[in-house]
């Protein structure tokens, strides 16, 4: 049986909400359908012509990259033309492009966790723009025998997610009590009887930006006519999310120590340096995967000893030294391919959890442009 598209779209936005990426992004679903029937999903950095033979013949009917395929718009569409090209063969064999760019990179477990976590940086934190979301709480009331029913449908929308555990609930019985008045069609009871129920309370926490969904999911599921439901606002908001990320190496160590450790975590042959002392000791570290040094100065003010990125420029490597902070250029395309496996990984247990069957495949070619010699 295969998944609707629009499926997966949830999961992954469930991951990287759109909310998330910057005004400037083109992201989402940008060739195919969101009802089309997916099999397989191919993810990969980029798209170009290996990405969508790799997807064909992993038979994938769904490619999923972190940049963008279509990023400006489109002035001319040209079969002579690369990207005409491209887009010529996507539609002839019905494939779907969806697009998770800067919201992968803020999200919470997105680009830069997985960059700090295969460096194994401790106590990470969002660098710039928390963007935590509005988080809301869910109550409703329901007949003991359906409450489980409701329950699951209320966490498969998305309800409960508390970090690594979905579904998370709290729930309390009581007892219920309603008179159905002419016109009513009760559930239980009949018109003009008070009745009393034992009833269980179901509440549960929920993204502002999910609440529709989950409201949707519960309406469905609840089998009274009328549903008694409160929704509240809380103060707590949900986990800290915007770009770049800083945390603390488990021990200090000297930056020379450091490019060993990078080169061989991130398996590059070579990185750029910029600093003074090769045995300067490090220990607070912040990193971007990709384009990060718009956040020099953040990370400088926040006290790191070093900026892990790529796509450092002259007079940026300038600044860099001027402001005593040591900056490590790893390439935009080695600081943000760690984020595949994950993505890859994330999919196939949201398919496991959903019981549905879904093959996910990560592009296996190195698709960096650069090559040192």
């Amino acid at each position: 049986m295969a998944v609707a598209c629009a499926q997966i779209i949830q999961w992954i936005e469930q991951l990287a909400p759109k909310r998330l990426a910057e005004d400037w992004d083109a992201i989402g679903l940008q060739v195919g359908s969101p009802a089309a029937a997916i099999d397989g999903v191919y993810v990969a950095l980029d798209l170009d012509q290996q990405v969508i033979d790799g997807a064909l013949a992993a038979g994938c009917q769904l490619i999923v990259t972190h940049h963008p395929f279509l990023f400006k718009p489109l002035k001319a569409l040209r079969w002579d033309q690369p990207q005409g090209a491209l887009i010529r063969t996507l539609v002839a064999e019905q494939l779907q492009v969806y697009a998770a760019h800067t919201n992968l990179d803020s999200a919470t477990g997105g680009v830069n966790d997985v960059l700090a976590e295969t460096l194994g940086l401790q106590e990470v934190r969002p660098l710039a723009d928390d963007r935590a979301e509005e988080l809301m709480k869910i109550v409703v009331f329901v007949p003991l025998a359906q409450e489980a029913m409701v329950r699951k449908a209320m966490g498969d929308a998305g309800a409960g997610q508390l970090g690594d555990y979905s579904h998370c609930t709290f729930r309390t019985e009581g007892l219920g009590s309603f008179l159905p008045l002419p016109g009513a069609q009760p559930f239980i009871g009949q018109t003009g009887v008070m009745e009393e129920v034992q009833e269980c309370r179901v509440e549960a926490i929920v993204r502002k930006s999910q609440l529709s969904r989950v409201l949707k999911a519960m309406l469905k599921a609840h089998p009274y006519e009328e549903v008694a439901y409160d929704v509240y606002g809380l103060v707590n908001r949900g986990p800290a999310q915007g770009l770049g990320r800083y945390g603390w190496l488990a021990q200090s160590m000297t930056v020379e120590d450091l490019v060993d450790l990078v080169k061989s975590r991130l398996s590059i042959p070579a990185l750029r340096w910029i600093g003074r002392d090769r045995q300067r000791i490090v220990r607070k570290i912040a990193l971007c995967g990709g384009s990060g040094m718009s956040l020099l100065r953040p990370a400088s003010m926040q006290g790191a000893d070093l900026l892990l990125t790529g796509d450092v420029k002259y007079h940026e490597a300038q600044m860099a030294l001027e402001l005593g902070i040591d900056v490590l250029d790893a390439g935009h395309y080695a600081t943000e391919q760690p984020v595949i496996a994950a993505l890859c990984t994330y999919l196939t247990r949201c398919a496991g959890e959903a019981k549905v069957p879904l093959t996910v495949v990560p592009h296996r070619q190195n698709q960096d442009p650069f090559t040192f010699w």
